[in-house]
């Protein structure tokens, strides 16, 4: 299927498909009654003019730039890989930016961009376990980036109660329209004051993610997706 692979890595076909995807999120967002569970985290943060480093679990990337409502740049860290050209093709139809790069390829650059980009007041998501996984294993880059940024790691989780679990390596969580959503804000995590501290904030930022997955499942009327 080599045609096909190749197909998928012309450009046109690439703005095709993140055109239908964006004009699906909107459909699923506004076709859903939504509720928000500790949103008033996240306006503190964009009052105060505060940066931070929003986190999320791969599965959960669909509906995720419904959680920014803020003036401020937000830019989503994205694999170089063919799927990650469709995502950071798509998000640019929501006015996010990308930043390419993950913990095989070009990590190094990546984290200089992430690292500027927050210098400058602007906010970055970042999925800990992508792009490959293991599913629901917070990798360490995250706790990195918060110690070098000196910033807090806000977790975040979206679900609806119309949906398709994929059986990807993820459990990807696709939405559909015309159900209940629930957006789900975790409480910060602060960054860690010394290497010593890495894993207890790195387990601290998985269970957080878990925990706000799980309320938003709950809200939906799910079991808890493992």
């Amino acid at each position: 299927m080599r045609w096909l692979k190749n197909l998928l890595k012309q450009p046109w076909i690439i703005s095709l498909g993140s055109w239908c995807i964006a004009h699906y999120m909107r459909l699923v967002f506004k076709t859903n009654l939504w509720t928000r569970d500790d949103w008033e985290i996240l306006e503190r943060y964009w009052k105060n003019q505060k940066p931070f480093i929003a986190c999320f679990w791969h599965n959960r990337l669909l509906m995720q730039t419904y959680f920014w409502e803020s003036s401020t740049p937000f830019h989503m860290v994205i694999s170089a890989h063919r799927d990650g050209r469709l995502i950071a093709k798509t998000i640019s139809h929501f006015g996010i930016k990308t930043i390419v790069g993950s913990s095989s390829r070009g990590g190094t650059q990546a984290l200089r961009e992430i690292l500027a980009a927050l210098k400058q007041g602007e906010c970055v998501g970042i999925t800990p376990d992508g792009p490959r996984g293991p599913r629901f294993i917070a990798r360490e880059g995250i706790v990195q980036i918060a110690r070098l940024a000196n910033l807090d790691i806000i977790p975040c989780a979206y679900s609806t109660s119309r949906r398709k679990v994929w059986k990807s390596w993820d459990r990807f969580v696709f939405a559909l329209p015309f159900g209940r959503g629930a957006m789900v804000v975790g409480e910060p995590i602060k960054p860690p004051r010394s290497k010593e501290e890495f894993e207890k904030v790195r387990q601290l930022v998985e269970k957080g993610l878990q925990d706000v997955s799980d309320r938003a499942d709950a809200l939906c009327g799910h079991v808890p997706l493992r």
